[in-house]
């Protein structure tokens, strides 16, 4: 089990980067949540296998159709089992 800490930054909120994050997310089996910042990136927490977090990670730096990823900032923290299930958070 590991846990990252993604922030995601370039033209990603108003083109369904959060909604299609959670497909992703659920297809995945892994858990979380994310959220649009303030700043115009959009924030994530996500915990599970390392195969299925590097798939995210993978994922995340394209993302949906619309979205340009400039940059994705990934830093591994230390799991806590504390998420049930993948969501959106305001």
């Amino acid at each position: 089990m590991k846990r990252f800490h993604l922030i995601i930054r370039g033209r990603v909120q108003g083109v369904f980067y959060r909604a299609t994050a959670i497909e992703q997310a659920h297809a995945l089996g892994v858990s979380g949540w994310v959220r649009n910042a303030a700043d115009g990136s959009v924030v994530m927490i996500v915990e599970g296998s390392e195969r299925c977090l590097e798939t995210l990670l993978r994922w995340c730096k394209v993302g949906p159709p619309g979205a340009y990823v400039e940059q994705v900032e990934c830093v591994e923290e230390k799991p806590t089992g504390e998420f049930h299930g993948f969501h959106a958070r305001s």
